[in-house]
This record gives structure tokens, C-alpha cells and sequence, in this order.
């Protein structure tokens, strides 16, 4: 395993970024977080973990980064909500892609050995390839959110040419678990999970037959620490490769909380794809990666999580 001493994670009061920081501690790296809190909270910090609340566009961002000075960096700080960068897509790309092109671009030059991005899976596509999407599928976003992400995923390319660092994008399915926000980065198992613990009426946006890939967050940390110890650079699907349509998703966990909810459905979203998965061959090939959270499993842990905020 490298030796990595010090690690930075942008986002580390968020729901994936803050599992990360606290698989971090475990290992007993000193983990310097940093978060605007706009989505995150506080209290998902380890309290081992060195906080500085500050946006990434911040004009001190670049300072901070240089008296940190971490051999690797976690990037997750993002404008995570598809349905905000459809409304505004210049907000969108002012964080999702000037923020990590400026972060990578001083990273290269203060000598972080490994960079780690957490890019999206499924709004890199669109419908008219069939997933599950492996690395080899052209991306073909049809958000502003995907076409940010992507052209981030570019400009870290750029600087791993440029400065000579180990650069790895994740890009991830959707994730799901404890700690999942209900807002920005919310997705339809934490925000049916709060509903249906509070008893109240979930509504399945469409016809509700919209698939997706869904991996627990536990593996996604999983992922995410075999990138930082495994010495490999490039692009990496993470999923599970099997798609789940949100009627299913309702179904399942109506059952769980004792099948007393109707299924009721309002208007669908814009700019979200028919249908997702990703194929993660490569990553069990190159990372000895694979999911072990089956759904039934997650759904179950995930409700008990949200039950207990009640």
C-alpha cells in the first residue's frame, strides 16, 4: 500500500464522502475535510477529522490546499441535484467543473500523489445506448449536470498528463444508505425512506418504470479505498449492473414497513434517463472490486437508519 499520510476530502460532510472520511480514520490517515455544508452537516464528521467549512469556488481554496498539502484527495464537494443544473446551468458548472479543474490543478502542482473523483454512472448516458454502460460506451450526457461531470472527468485527464499524478474517476451508480441527504444529492431510497418512516404518502415520479442501478454506500467506500491502495489510474464503473425500476424499488420497501402505502404517482422529472446500470467488470478485474450489499438487505438497513431520525 502507498504511503499516504494525509488525505483531503472535499465533501467530507456529506453522505458518501463522510463514510470515506471515517474509512479514512479507521486506517489511521490524518483526513482534512472540507464542505460548505450546503448539503452535509457537521454532525456526519468525525470528530477525528480536521473540518474547514469552505466552498471549493472559494478564492482561499487554493491557499488551504497548499498548507494542507495532502498526498491524496477524495473530490466529492459537487452540485449534486440533476434537476438544479437543468435550471441553471451556469451555478452547475461554476462548481462542477471550474471547482475541480481548480483543485486539480493545484494538486498537481504542491505534488498529491493520488487524485480520486467521484464522477456519475448514469447521467453520463442516454437512451439510446442499452446498459448496462461499461468504460468503452462514448458518454453522451443529456443534463447539465452529466455534460459538467464529463468535462470535469476531461480536465483531470488534462492535469494527470500535465503534472504526472495518479488520477481515478469512480463513476457511480446510485448510491444509497444511511446518511443520504433529502436534498442536492437526495435519491428515491432516502427520500422514500423519510417518508414512509414518517407515514407519509410517497409520490413515484411518472409511470414509476424509470430503472436504475442501486449500490450501498458501504460498497461505494469499498471502491473508493481500493482506488487510493491499488496502484492504477483511469475510469471505473461502479455498480451492480442489474437494473431496478422505481415501482420495484416502492414495492419492496412498502413491504418492509408492513404494506400499508398506496402507490401514487405525480408528473415525471426532466432531464433524467429512461434507464440505467453499469457494468463493473473492470473494476473487479484491476480494483478485486464487487458489490456484497444485496438490495432486500440495503432497503432494510437503510428504513431502520431513517426510522431512528424520527
Amino acid at each position: 500500500m502507498p504511503n499516504y499520510k494525509t488525505a483531503l476530502v472535499t465533501g467530507g460532510a456529506g453522505f458518501i464522502g463522510s463514510h470515506i472520511v471515517d474509512a479514512l480514520i479507521k486506517r489511521r490517515v490524518k483526513v482534512y475535510v472540507i464542505d460548505n455544508l450546503a448539503t452535509g452537516l457537521k454532525s456526519n464528521v468525525n470528530p477525528n477529522a480536521r473540518f474547514i467549512q469552505m466552498s471549493i469556488t472559494s478564492p482561499q481554496m487554493p491557499s488551504v490546499l497548499r498548507k494542507i498539502k495532502p498526498d491524496v484527495i477524495f473530490h466529492l464537494a459537487a452540485q449534486a441535484d440533476l434537476r438544479c443544473s437543468v435550471q441553471d446551468p451556469p451555478n452547475d458548472a461554476k462548481t462542477n467543473i471550474l471547482g475541480t479543474l481548480t483543485l486539480a490543478h493545484i494538486a498537481g502542482k504542491i505534488g498529491v500523489k493520488k487524485f480520486i473523483f467521484t464522477s456519475t454512472g448514469g447521467a453520463l448516458f442516454s437512451d439510446e445506448v442499452r446498459p448496462p454502460y461499461s468504460e468503452a460506451t462514448p458518454p453522451c450526457p443529456i443534463s447539465p449536470y452529466g455534460i459538467a461531470k464529463r468535462a470535469a472527468e476531461t480536465y483531470l485527464e488534462y492535469e494527470h498528463k500535465l503534472h504526472g499524478f495518479k488520477t481515478v474517476v469512480l463513476r457511480l451508480a446510485n448510491v444509497y444508505g444511511p446518511r443520504q441527504a433529502l436534498r442536492g444529492e437526495a435519491g428515491v431510497v432516502s427520500i422514500f425512506s423519510r417518508k414512509m418512516s414518517r407515514g407519509e404518502q410517497v409520490i413515484i415520479n411518472g409511470d414509476g418504470k424509470n430503472t436504475r442501478d442501486y449500490v450501498h454506500v458501504s460498497d461505494v467506500v469499498s471502491a473508493q479505498m481500493l482506488a487510493m491502495t491499488k496502484p492504477v489510474t483511469g475510469v471505473y464503473h461502479i455498480g451492480t449492473g442489474r437494473e431496478v425500476d422505481v415501482n420495484t424499488i416502492f414495492r419492496r420497501m412498502n413491504k418492509i414497513i408492513g404494506g400499508k402505502m398506496k402507490e401514487v404517482h405525480g408528473p415525471a422529472c426532466q432531464g433524467e434517463v429512461r434507464r440505467s446500470a453499469l457494468d463493473s467488470r473492470r473494476a473487479r478485474r484491476e480494483l478485486g472490486w464487487e458489490p456484497k450489499i444485496k438490495l432486500e438487505d440495503g432497503l432494510v438497513k437503510t428504513i431502520a437508519w431513517f426510522q431512528k431520525l424520527k
